[in-house]
């Protein structure tokens, strides 16, 4: 089984923490979001990992360290790097097709924006399976459209009129994903107007027209890291999934003195905590150094140093110092506010 990661796109959504960072690469509850989309996704494939590729968008941007680290993640798996790179967004067809070379036999694709908790089972009738979570309000997302026999027939943007409440949720399986790379050929073929994109459920339904079977698979938990308000939603819900599965979540170097952690929290390497009462729903990365602070519901990423604040709601990058008492606030790297 390969593993196809397309992550070119700059998370703009995100800023101020993606200017620095890839998106992908953003830890939420502890990890990269992209290091636990890939790990979950290999706990509950059945198959084993052979290899895993990675499409990154501009190598001023995504450097050496990004590869490296994608490198580390693919090989920890015990399956075989790729790295390719879309320089031009062209969208989700085109990223697919940068992998070309290795487009061959059973394969997930995972788009690295969103975090699961998934049973991906694999119907053996299917060609290919679309995995999707059920939504109140399926006019803001991609769904799928069901025959009588729960054979996924269309894919429909945001259906101003009822085709479905199942959103696709930017996870697929292809028995043959060469099927899905024909199909995709022949999209490429076409010349683009200005502004237009070569998108993925441009092949899918080709193949679709083909014949190819397309089957809905559900997700237990679908988690978005679109902004930083619903990133930090995220956060708590990951907390929560890793203490509920027994995960240790505070690292033993860690020092915290006179302070009180509610769970569910994130605590990483090296972390100080003085005088502080802490969480629920808080990660505090590597180095980070908190006084005087009364945190919940805060994602702060590495080596910052907050002091004398009381927030239910903020999300931090690497390297910040700030001093306050802020109702909501999200800063990116290297900030400092007084």
């Amino acid at each position: 089984m390969k593993i196809i990661v397309p992550m070119a796109g700059r998370g703009s959504r995100l800023r101020p923490h993606s200017l620095t960072t890839p998106k992908p690469l953003i830890a939420v509850a502890g990890s990269p979001i992209v290091h636990q989309l890939v790990h979950e996704i290999a706990k509950v494939v059945a198959s084993p990992i052979t290899d895993i590729a990675f499409i990154l968008g501009d190598p001023a941007f995504f450097g050496e360290a990004v590869e490296n680290s994608l490198k580390i993640l693919a090989t920890e798996l015990g399956a075989t790097p790729h790295i390719f790179r879309q320089l031009e967004p062209l969208g989700t067809g085109h990223a697919i097709m940068c992998a070309a070379t290795i487009l061959e036999g059973p394969a997930v694709v995972a788009y690295a924006d969103t975090l699961i908790r998934a049973d991906l089972s694999l119907d053996p009738t299917a060609d290919a399976v679309i995995w999707v979570k059920q939504v109140e309000k399926p006019e803001a997302f991609g769904v799928v459209e069901l025959n009588a026999k729960n054979t996924i027939v269309n894919l429909v943007e945001k259906p101003k009129e009822f085709v479905s409440d199942l959103a696709v949720i930017g996870i697929y399986y292809f028995k043959e994903i060469e099927a899905l790379k024909a199909s995709l050929e022949k999209v490429v073929k076409q010349n683009l107007k200005p502004g237009e994109e070569y998108q993925i459920n441009q092949g899918i339904l080709s193949m679709m027209e083909e014949g190819k079977i397309f089957k809905a698979g559900k997700v237990n938990a679908w988690m978005d890291c679109g902004n930083p308000e619903v990133t930090l939603q995220t956060n708590a819900a990951m907390l929560q999934f890793k203490a509920d599965e027994g995960e240790e979540l505070i690292d033993p170097t860690a020092v915290i003195e006179n302070s009180t952690i509610i769970s569910p929290c994130f605590i990483g390497k090296g972390v100080q905590i003085n005088n502080s009462e802490i969480g629920p729903g808080v990660s505090i990365g590597e180095g980070t150094i908190i006084e005087n602070c009364n945190l919940k519901n805060t994602l702060i990423q590495n080596h910052s140093h907050l002091t004398n604040i009381t927030t239910e709601k903020a999300m931090i990058g690497n390297h910040v110092r700030y001093k306050g008492n802020p109702t909501f606030v999200s800063l990116g790297d290297y900030s400092e506010m007084h």
